[in-house]
C-alpha cells in the first residue's frame, strides 16, 4: 500500500508540470506557424490571381511575428516565411524535371528571405521600424537578383503589383520602389494594429507610434497618387502597326522542338494564315512582325531550307520579322533573335545575354552529372552570352529586346530604352512549363516594365500567352495558351525617360543605403545595453 501511494504521489507532481511544457510547446509553435502562413498568403497576392492587396497582410503578420524578437528567431521565422513564399510560388520549376531542382531552389532562395527575418527583427525596436525593416526587405531582394549565377529576381514584390493602385511607382524608382512601398505599407499596418490594440500605454508612446504607423502607410499611397501623371500612353514619335505571332508548338514538354523543324513551321504557317487575312482586308499590313524566342527550331544560318522557310513568310507578310533562333556560331551556341528582311535577308542580331542557369547552362557541371546524369543530358552544350543590348530598327521604330528570362532583371531591360528603343519586346518560349502560373508571373513582369519605361511592351511567346501591353501597363490584346494566333495594333512610338529609366540603380542603392543606416543603428543600440547591463 504504501509503495501505491507514493507512485499516486508522485504521478499527481508529473501531471501539473508536464500540462504548461505541452502549452508552451504549443505555443511556440504560434510564430512559425504564422511566418509560414504569412509566406502563403503573399504567394496568393501574385498572378495569376489579381489580389495584389493581400500584400499588406502578409507583410504586417511577417512583421508581427518579428516584432521584438532576437536576429536568431528572425533567421527561423524569415526562413519559414520565405518557404510559404517560395514553395508554390516556383512550383512550375518542377513541371518537367520534378521535385528535385524545385525544391532545391526554393531551399537556397529562402535562405535570403532568412536573412532579411533576422534583419527586420534587429531593426524592429528602433524608431520609425517600418521604414528600415522595408529596406532591409529591398537589400534582400537586390541580393537574390545577383547571386548565386547571376541571381535569380524571380517574386520581387514588385511583380505582384501589376494591377496594385500602387503601380505609378515603377516609373518613378523602378522595381525597388515599388517594391518598397508595398512592403512599407505592409509594416506600417502591422503598427496601426499593435498602436489599436495597445492604447493603455503613455500617451507620449500612442502619438508615437500612431505617427510613424500613418507615415508608413498613407506616404506610399500618396505617392503612388503623384506618379500617376508619369504614366502615359501617349504617342510621341508617332505610331507603328505591330503583328505579334504565336505559332504554337506541336507537342508539350521539354521535348517541344524534338521534331526538326516542327516549330519554325508553324509559326511559318500562323504568319502566312495572317498574310492572307492582311491582303483580304481584315487585318491592318503591319510595319513588322515579331515572332517568339526559338520559334526557329534549328539554325537558319546552318540550314538552308529553315532560311528558305523565314524568307518565305517575310514576303508573304511583306514585312520584316524577327526571329527566335538557337544559332551556333565559332563552336558556341547562342540564344539569338535575327531581324530578318523580306528583301536584305538577315540583316541585325541580338544574342540574350542572362542566359538562365540549369536551363541555357549547367553550373558546377561535373557535380550535379555526378549527382543525377539526366540533369545534364537535359542541357548537352552550355549556351554563351551575348554582349551587347538588342535595339533592332524596323524602319522608324526601334525595337528593344529582352528575351523571356531577361524580363525579371532591371538591367536587361532598362539598357534597351537607354539604348533608344521605343517599343519593348520580350520574345519568350513558356512550352517546357505547360499550362503552370509561370506565364502569367512573367506577364505581369512585363506590365511593370512598361510602366517602369513607359513603353508598349510586346509579348510573342511559342505557345502563349502572348499579348500587348499599353505603356500605362493595360493589355489590349492577349491570346490563349497552346493556340495558333496572331495579334496586330497599331501601338505608340514613345521616346521620353521616365524618371525610373533616369535614375537607374540609383533609387535601389539609397534603399541599400536606408538598411544598412538601420543594422547599424540596431547593432549599436544593442552594444550599449549590453555595456549598460555589464554583460
Amino acid at each position: 500500500m504504501t509503495v501505491t501511494a507514493t507512485s499516486v504521489d508522485r504521478q499527481d507532481q508529473l501531471e501539473p508540470s508536464t500540462a504548461p511544457t505541452r502549452g508552451a510547446w504549443l505555443l511556440r509553435l504560434v510564430p512559425a506557424a504564422t511566418a509560414a502562413l504569412s509566406g502563403v498568403l503573399l504567394y496568393v497576392s501574385f498572378p495569376p490571381r489579381t489580389l495584389w492587396w493581400l500584400a499588406l497582410p502578409a507583410f504586417a503578420l511577417f512583421g508581427w511575428v518579428l516584432r521584438g524578437r532576437g536576429w536568431k528567431a528572425g533567421l527561423g521565422l524569415g526562413y519559414l516565411f520565405g518557404l510559404g513564399f517560395l514553395l508554390p510560388l516556383l512550383v512550375w520549376t518542377g513541371v518537367e524535371v520534378g521535385p528535385g531542382p524545385w525544391i532545391a531552389l526554393v531551399v537556397i532562395e529562402a535562405v535570403f528571405v532568412a536573412l532579411v527575418g533576422a534583419g527586420v527583427a534587429a531593426v524592429s525596436r528602433l524608431p520609425g521600424w517600418p521604414v528600415w525593416a522595408a529596406a532591409i526587405w529591398i537589400a534582400g531582394e537586390a541580393a537574390r537578383a545577383r547571386v548565386p549565377f547571376r541571381g535569380f529576381p524571380w517574386g520581387k514584390i514588385a511583380f505582384g503589383q501589376a494591377d496594385g493602385v500602387f503601380l505609378p511607382l515603377a516609373a518613378l524608382g523602378g522595381t525597388p520602389v515599388l517594391g518598397f512601398a508595398v512592403v512599407l505599407c505592409g509594416f506600417g499596418l502591422c503598427e496601426a494594429v499593435r498602436t489599436g490594440l495597445r492604447w493603455r500605454r503613455t500617451r507620449e508612446v500612442r502619438r508615437s507610434a500612431a505617427a510613424v504607423a500613418l507615415v508608413s502607410m498613407a506616404v506610399p499611397v500618396l505617392a503612388s497618387v503623384a506618379a500617376r501623371p508619369l504614366v502615359s500612353d501617349k504617342a510621341e514619335v508617332g505610331t507603328a502597326t505591330v503583328a505579334v505571332v504565336q505559332g504554337n508548338v506541336p507537342r508539350l514538354g521539354l521535348d517541344f522542338n524534338s521534331q526538326r523543324r516542327a516549330v519554325l513551321d508553324y509559326h511559318a504557317r500562323e504568319t502566312e494564315r495572317l498574310a492572307a487575312e492582311v491582303q483580304a482586308g481584315r487585318v491592318a499590313q503591319p510595319d513588322f512582325v515579331l515572332w517568339p524566342e526559338n520559334s526557329s527550331d534549328i539554325d537558319p544560318f546552318a540550314n538552308p531550307d529553315a532560311a528558305a522557310v523565314i524568307e518565305q513568310a517575310a514576303e508573304a507578310i511583306d514585312a520584316p520579322i524577327s526571329v527566335g533562333g538557337v544559332v551556333e556560331r565559332d563552336g558556341r551556341l547562342y540564344n539569338e533573335q535575327i531581324l530578318w528582311d523580306p528583301e536584305k535577308g538577315a540583316t541585325q542580331t541580338y544574342d540574350k545575354r542572362q542566359v538562365q542557369p540549369f536551363g541555357e547552362y549547367l553550373p558546377m557541371r561535373s557535380l550535379i552529372g555526378a549527382i543525377n546524369d539526366e540533369w545534364t543530358s537535359m542541357v548537352r552544350q552550355d549556351f554563351s552570352r551575348g554582349g551587347e543590348p538588342g535595339v533592332f530598327d524596323f524602319g522608324d521604330a526601334k525595337v528593344g529586346l529582352a528575351t523571356c528570362y531577361e524580363a525579371a532583371f532591371d538591367w536587361a531591360v532598362r539598357d534597351t530604352v537607354t539604348h533608344g528603343a521605343q517599343i519593348i519586346s520580350v520574345p519568350s518560349n513558356n512550352a517546357t512549363f505547360d499550362r503552370s502560373e509561370m506565364t502569367y508571373q512573367q506577364l505581369a513582369m512585363s506590365r511593370v516594365r512598361a510602366v517602369e519605361h513607359s513603353r508598349t511592351v510586346t509579348v510573342p511567346v511559342t505557345s502563349g500567352v502572348s499579348a500587348i501591353i499599353m505603356p500605362d501597363g493595360r493589355i489590349t490584346q492577349k491570346t490563349g495558351m497552346f493556340v495558333a494566333d496572331s495579334l496586330v495594333q497599331k501601338i505608340p512610338l514613345r521616346s521620353s525617360e521616365t524618371p525610373a529609366t533616369k535614375l537607374g540603380i540609383l533609387p535601389e542603392i539609397a534603399l541599400l543605403l536606408v538598411a544598412a543606416g538601420g543594422l547599424g543603428w540596431a547593432i549599436g543600440a544593442g552594444m550599449r545595453g549590453r555595456r549598460a547591463g555589464g554583460v
